[in-house]
């Protein structure tokens, strides 16, 4: 079993599902702590050396910018911008959701025993 990918598809998958919980209940706590949970998945695929490693960074970092301007739009702005913040998130959502697509298939091309 490849550790570094465990790790890296559960802060994945626990970024998009804290990014939801966000769209459920809009509070910074929520939006926080997708944010600070995505930049960690973001940094543990910077030593991604996959088939599809390119990719995997390019969809963290996509949702990255869109989850880090929600969090000061929602600190600073307030609830009059919760339209933007929301269509933000869900920027985020669809793309560690794409993040996610691209992990499963760079595992069924690995030629990897498991």
């Amino acid at each position: 079993m490849n550790w570094g990918k465990v790790f890296y598809i559960f802060f994945t998958l626990m970024s998009l599902t804290t990014s939801v919980s966000f769209l459920y209940e809009h509070t910074i706590m929520a939006l926080f702590a997708a944010a600070s949970i995505n930049f960690v998945s973001s940094i543990l695929k910077l030593g991604v050396r996959n088939l599809l490693s390119a990719e995997l960074l390019a969809g963290s970092l996509v949702a990255d910018l869109h989850l880090i301007p929600s969090l000061w739009l929602l600190h600073f702005g307030g609830a009059e911008n919760i339209n933007l913040i929301r269509g933000l998130v869900i920027g985020a959502i669809i793309a560690n959701i794409y993040t996610l697509v691209i992990s499963i298939v760079e595992s069924a091309k690995s030629k990897e025993d498991f």
